[in-house]
């Protein structure tokens, strides 16, 4: 073999690794385990669906500072009127945020579905709070219209 076709195999090995290494440098950290990649996913489902996905946002926006008004737009989309109103009352009367029953914002939430009748359903949100070795949890009883599945309703769970 000839000192030119020697230098260009040379270049060519070096452009091959150089190709393959840039190839797997853009492949996810999870590719070599046998796990599936992280999922989400979602569905127009049953009102507690609805209260989970209110929750979930309602928590992103007032954790976030530079969320504006999204708060506020939640709780006109999610919310009934009537509620809206009740818990404007409510935060005046308790220098606290009426969705969460808090003055601050939880870590995490669940929430669990429950019984139906008379056109409404009722969820059970948990809201946990403090750390992850000591949490403390709040319950909240969310009653959804059936129809609309707007939150018609949130109270402290006795």
């Amino acid at each position: 073999m000839s000192r030119t076709s020697r230098s260009r195999t040379a270049v060519g090995a070096l452009v091959a690794a150089a190709l393959l290494a840039t190839a797997g440098a853009s492949v996810p950290a999870f590719a070599g385990s046998s796990a599936p990649p992280p999922a989400r996913s979602g569905a127009n489902g049953p009102a507690y669906d609805r209260v989970a996905n209110f929750y979930g946002a309602y928590i992103d926006a007032v954790t976030d500072e530079g969320s504006g008004h999204l708060g506020s737009q939640l709780r006109t989309f999610y919310l009934t009127k009537d509620l809206r109103t009740r818990l404007a009352k409510w935060e005046s009367r308790e220098h606290a945020d009426g969705v969460l029953r808090a003055q601050d914002v939880p870590r995490a939430w669940k929430v669990t579905a429950g019984d139906s009748g008379a056109g409404h359903t009722w969820s059970t949100v948990r809201l946990t709070w403090g750390s992850a070795q000591h949490p403390t949890y709040t319950y909240l009883t969310v009653q959804s219209d059936l129809a609309t599945k707007k939150i018609s309703d949130i109270k402290a769970k006795s």
